[in-house]
């Protein structure tokens, strides 16, 4: 059940990271609120998962969620490249996250 902060955690930094992308295009109140919200609700989720879970696990299944989803996102969404050496390294990410969930 925790780990579900852990995956919200990662959620709400892949929607910091959409709000920093669109705060970068154009700087507006509310795509700073975003991009500061998503940030900010992703550290705290990931507080509270650190009082149940093993730092370690938490931590890296955060950082290889959130950066896959972020990549896949700037993929679909934002027209980034989409060479097989990407999408390899993606595989990889989720790969590795998959493997450290799976043996906490």
């Amino acid at each position: 059940m925790m780990w579900l902060l852990v995956f919200a955690a990662a959620a709400a930094e892949i929607a910091g990271v959409i709000g920093l992308k669109k705060f970068s295009q154009r700087k507006t109140l509310p795509r700073l609120m975003g991009f500061c919200g998503g940030f900010a609700a992703s550290f705290i989720l990931l507080y509270w998962a650190f009082q149940f879970l093993p730092v370690s696990a938490a931590y890296a299944v955060w950082i290889g969620a959130g950066t896959a989803g972020a990549v896949l996102i700037n993929m679909l969404v934002f027209g980034e490249g989409r060479n097989p050496g990407r999408v390899a390294g993606l595989a990889l990410i989720v790969i590795g996250v998959v493997g450290v969930k799976w043996f906490s």
